[in-house]
């Protein structure tokens, strides 16, 4: 791994413990990790089997890390803060972190998550001694009402499509696995690494998932974080516009899972019908129509994606 850049690194007055159950990493980028921080710091004040590592994945925003040394400082639980100079991309954050804990268990954790109970830990901690698995996903939920009607599309998103009960997600196996709520054993990560080769956002935790669910036992636990960090409407339209190459490198290295996803069937439909593309200013003002009906608005947003993604596969 290259480390030919500057790290800067702050602690709490807690030492880190040297052999750790767990270590907790939270790689951020411009998200304010504080409310995240402050949680499991509460929880693990007093602990000494587990550690919090924080990682500005070269944010270079002085106002959010002057406020994030300050709450590590002020900790009475063992957090590590790294601050990067240089943005190198999550799968580089998550790796250099990895590199950095000293537990054989490690837990991802976005930083504009936040656990749902107040023995989130503990439960992870209960998991991992149980030694019936090699990656944990906890899964995820969002609030029932968004503040901002901007980014009440995403939350509705994601309850559709991401909060899944955890009868539906064990049904599914890899398929809803995601880096947001993650413990995984470091060998596992030194067998499967997260696959480099993509690139902003989406499909490298599905990558990731499936590769791993063929080699290892990956098991699916009700221990949720709500992911506070809903995104605006048209933060959502360019992700989806830009993501059709990580798609379409997910569907070559795992053709048979592709193929029984609903997507995958939408996509190579649309390809089919001549001037496709003709259809996206019409779903892009769908969209964004904050009044129209959520559904449809749902509706437009899948076939703004599978419209793009259908382009890559020219």
């Amino acid at each position: 791994m290259k480390t030919d850049f500057i790290i800067h690194p702050y602690t709490s007055s807690i030492g880190r413990p040297k052999a750790p159950a767990l270590s907790i990493l939270v790689p951020y980028y411009h998200d304010n990790p504080v409310p995240l921080i402050q949680a499991l710091a509460r929880e693990c004040e007093g602990r000494n089997d587990v550690e919090v590592l924080i990682y500005d994945d070269g944010s270079n925003d002085l106002d959010l890390n002057r406020k994030a040394i300050a709450q590590v400082k002020n900790c009475l639980a063992p957090v590590g803060l790294f601050i990067a100079e240089e943005n190198r991309g999550r799968s580089f954050a998550r790796n250099k972190l990895t590199e950095l804990a000293n537990a054989e268990w490690v837990l991802f954790l976005d930083a504009d998550m936040l656990p749902e109970t107040e023995t989130f830990v503990s439960d992870y901690i209960s998991l991992i001694s149980s030694d019936v698995s090699d990656a944990i996903f906890g899964g995820f939920k969002v609030k029932s009402t968004s503040e901002d009607p901007d980014r009440e599309l995403h939350r509705a998103l994601s309850e559709v499509s991401d909060c899944l009960t955890l009868e539906e997600r064990q049904s599914a196996g890899p398929q809803f696995v995601c880096s947001s709520n993650l413990a995984v054993r470091k060998d596992v990560l030194a067998s499967e690494p997260f696959d480099p080769e993509f690139s902003g956002w989406g499909w490298e935790d599905s990558e990731w998932a499936a590769r791993v669910f063929k080699k290892f036992r990956l098991v699916h636990a009700d221990n949720p974080a709500f992911h506070l960090g809903l995104e605006t409407t048209d933060t959502l339209l360019k992700r989806f516009k830009t993501s059709g190459a990580n798609y379409k490198r997910f569907t070559g290295k795992h053709p048979d899972l592709a193929q029984t996803l609903p997507l995958y069937k939408i996509v190579h439909k649309i390809r089919r019908v001549p001037g496709q593309k003709l259809s996206r200013p019409i779903l892009r003002q769908i969209v964004k129509l904050r009044f129209a009906p959520l559904r449809l608005r749902l509706l437009a947003l899948k076939l703004w994606r599978a419209s793009w993604y259908a382009e890559t596969f020219a």
